[in-house]
């Protein structure tokens, strides 16, 4: 998520414009030796002993598939979050030791292949444009809420005390660079940047986060003081892959792509919305039968080829707020909650925000004159507990129609970050 200047680029847009920027301001001995040592177990803040049967579905309704952003006035009852009072690790929790010994069959055979999921990243590798850029003292910088005292002292950034749109969009990120003690700028790397897991802290309301967590309460100078990057640990799951644009190259279904990119490989069409006939359609097009708590859900829509080039323009294309960007396909709130319902614990795209931008759902018009700001990331971190991938690199297994396999992925374990930008793997048997 990359949320910084929306206001400012927002203001004086015409309609067209608006909505472009509303984007994103937003075998089975080979892998036992490759995690040996290395404990699944989870980290403090997990709500769900191992072995213990999983929880009841998250509060609300989230099979109701309405595309309204939550209402506030529901907020207190979503406090305790679905796995406990202090839970900071959300449907996370699902991911048991039965879980991982489940998922580590999938790759069990004679030879075991590991693609590369992530962005190969490049000196020049596009991302949102920020003050300060993009670009290893760590700080955390706030935007949409007012932090403590302690935050300043230990030299936070305040981007801003006002929330994105309408729905108050609060974010959390971090920027460090190699400076010495006490000389903050240059502050411009994150982990928010290319292939990226977003975590619980990143994304809220106002001053609320994840079940409860506050931003004033939380907030450091150097990072997120609970629902930071230690509390994730490593992630062996099952990889389920929705492989959209596989569904609609089968059925010559041009009307939901793009142009392609410069490489000439197909990519969806900017703004498409992925709805949920598309989910059930790429579910059986992988012979998937079901998504389980705990699997990791990535979409393809090929959007990563537009980096393949290295061209400007098409780099321009691929970030939907750039001068030239209008937008990039994905989901939107009915699909999140069809989802959510099934209690996932990572949702992921190989665009740079997974929910749709640019569409006319995101139109002031479709919500009631008001501007809403990346619905779709409140729903799925702040309500659901259920973390976020982008700019995940799927194309291996779809060419090789491998639709389930292994997942695995490592995110730092770095104290009070706001996400983790390790590439993720995928293991299948071959």
């Amino acid at each position: 998520m990359h949320p910084e200047l929306l206001r400012t680029h927002l203001q004086g847009l015409n309609r067209r414009g608006a909505l472009a920027l509303a984007g994103k301001a937003m075998a089975a001995g080979a892998v036992g030796s490759m995690i040996g040592g290395c404990s699944t177990e989870a980290p403090p803040g997990a709500g769900q002993p191992a072995g213990q049967a999983p929880p009841p579905p998250p509060p609300g309704d989230p099979t109701q598939f309405i595309d309204v952003p939550f209402n506030y006035d529901d907020i207190p009852a979503w406090v305790p979050g679905p796995y406990g009072p202090g839970d900071q690790r959300g449907a996370l929790n699902n991911i048991n030791p039965e879980k991982v010994a489940k998922a580590l069959e999938l790759a069990r055979g004679a030879a075991v292949k590991t693609y590369n999921l992530g962005e190969q990243m490049f000196n020049g590798f596009p991302a949102f444009i920020t003050t300060p850029p993009r670009t290893y003292e760590q700080r955390l910088t706030v935007t949409g809420y007012e932090p403590g005292d302690r935050f300043r002292a230990e030299g936070g950034i305040l981007q801003s005390t006002t929330g994105l749109g309408d729905n108050k969009a609060s974010v959390h990120e971090e920027r460090f660079a190699a400076s010495q003690v006490g000389q903050f700028p240059p502050l411009a790397t994150t982990y928010q940047i290319g292939c990226q897991l977003d975590g619980l802290g990143h994304l809220g309301a106002g001053e609320l986060f994840y079940n409860g967590f506050r931003g004033p309460e939380i907030a450091r100078g150097w990072g997120l003081g609970g629902l930071g990057g230690e509390t994730v640990g490593p992630i062996i799951t099952r990889g389920v892959l929705l492989d959209v644009l596989g569904v609609k190259l089968a059925r010559n279904d041009r009307s939901a792509l793009g142009p392609p990119a410069k490489n000439g490989r197909p990519v969806m069409a900017n703004n498409y919305r992925i709805t949920i006939a598309d989910i059930e359609d790429a579910m059986e097009f992988g012979k998937i039968a079901a998504v389980e708590p705990g699997d990791a859900v990535l979409f393809r829509t090929g959007w990563n080829q537009l980096l393949a080039s290295r061209d400007p323009d098409e780099m321009k294309r691929w970030n939907a707020v750039a001068p030239q960007g209008n937008g990039l396909p994905g989901i939107y709130l009915a699909e999140a909650r069809y989802l959510a319902a099934r209690r996932p614990a990572i949702i992921a795209s190989d665009t740079w925000a997974l929910e749709v931008l640019g569409n006319e759902v995101n139109s002031p018009a479709a919500n009631g004159g008001r501007t809403i700001l990346f619905p779709v990331h409140q729903d799925l971190l702040m309500r659901f507990g259920i973390r976020i991938g982008e700019s995940y690199v799927v194309d291996g297994p779809a060419e090789d129609k491998k639709y389930l396999f292994t997942f695995i992925v490592t995110p730092q374990y770095a104290q009070g970050a706001t996400c983790g930008n390790t590439p993720p793997a995928a293991l299948v048997a071959i």
